[in-house]
């Protein structure tokens, strides 16, 4: 197959049916899921099995629960696909999602991953994207500081690729995606489809977003370790600074103002070796 595509899922099996749905509804054809099941304990399993009758290879897979970062990377493993995709039980794909994005890479050969722009649905309703998400494509690696810039259902890429940067960090509970967008921003320019090309589906209770306080932890661990791994250029190293600062503070302040101190001395410490004369401003 030239793409294997993945779908992590954990206790969704409702969502998962409408995932499923906009993949077997795809134009482009040459492609086999894989659905990962993280632990599940609804009817995940029957709702797989559903779809024995269809022309596409579906592979089922469960593990005991380890988080998304676990149930995709296995799914990379598994899968043999010369281009891997990545598809959120919670999102769906537009039927020309993976056909614009064949089309791009076979017209544009030196990307090695290329997203595209996403339709937002938050409970139930369309809204807007603010301009800090207006997408763009080349070098986007300072674009992808701030926030998760891609989704990853938007994301196709390379399998060689992911063998060169690595996959998914499994020590990461949240921000995984944010991470490896990192990882491959700092070497290779990025692709981008400049329409929507999925439909990010948000607002419910079991987002990872909504479980955890203090997220820009590990973004400040993933920053933290790209400047240990890579060699960034002079701009890249300053941007890459003021952004870890800035996000230092804020976690820090929000530690205090919430009585949990938990990994403050240590985000405090990666503030220190940047400014050396670090103090929070109140």
């Amino acid at each position: 197959m030239r793409v294997s595509i993945v779908i992590p899922s954990h206790n969704r099996a409702e969502k998962l049916v409408r995932a499923i749905d906009s993949v077997l509804l795809q134009t482009f054809r040459d492609f086999d899921l894989w659905i990962i099941d993280d632990g599940s304990t609804d009817n995940t399993e029957e709702v797989v099995k559903s779809y024995g009758d269809t022309d596409i290879n579906i592979h089922y897979l469960k593990q005991e629960n380890s988080g998304v970062s676990s149930a995709r990377n296995l799914g990379i493993k598994s899968s043999k696909g010369e281009w891997v995709a990545f598809l959120d039980s919670d999102d769906e794909w537009m039927p020309a999602k993976l056909e614009k994005q064949i089309k791009f890479i076979e017209e544009n050969s030196i990307y090695p991953m290329v997203y595209g722009d996403e339709v937002w649905i938050r409970c139930g309703k369309r809204v807007n994207q603010k301009n800090i998400h207006k997408k763009s494509g080349g070098d986007i690696f300072e674009k992808c500081l701030p926030l998760c810039f891609i989704a990853p259902s938007a994301a196709l890429i390379k399998r060689s690729l992911l063998e060169e940067v690595g996959l998914f960090d499994e020590e990461f509970k949240v921000c995984e995606d944010y991470d490896l967008w990192l990882k491959i921003s700092s070497l290779h320019p990025v692709g981008l489809i400049s329409e929507p090309i999925i439909i990010k589906h948000g607002g419910h209770q079991d987002q990872l977003s909504t479980k955890f306080f203090g997220m820009d932890y590990f973004r400040i661990l993933s920053m933290d370790r790209i400047k240990r791994i890579r060699s960034l250029t002079k701009k890249q190293l300053e941007t890459l600074d003021r952004e870890m600062i800035k996000k230092c503070t804020i976690l820090l302040n929000g530690n205090i103002k919430h009585n949990n101190m938990t990994n403050f001395d240590e985000i405090k410490n990666i503030a220190l070796s940047i400014d050396s004369e670090f103090t929070l401003q109140k």
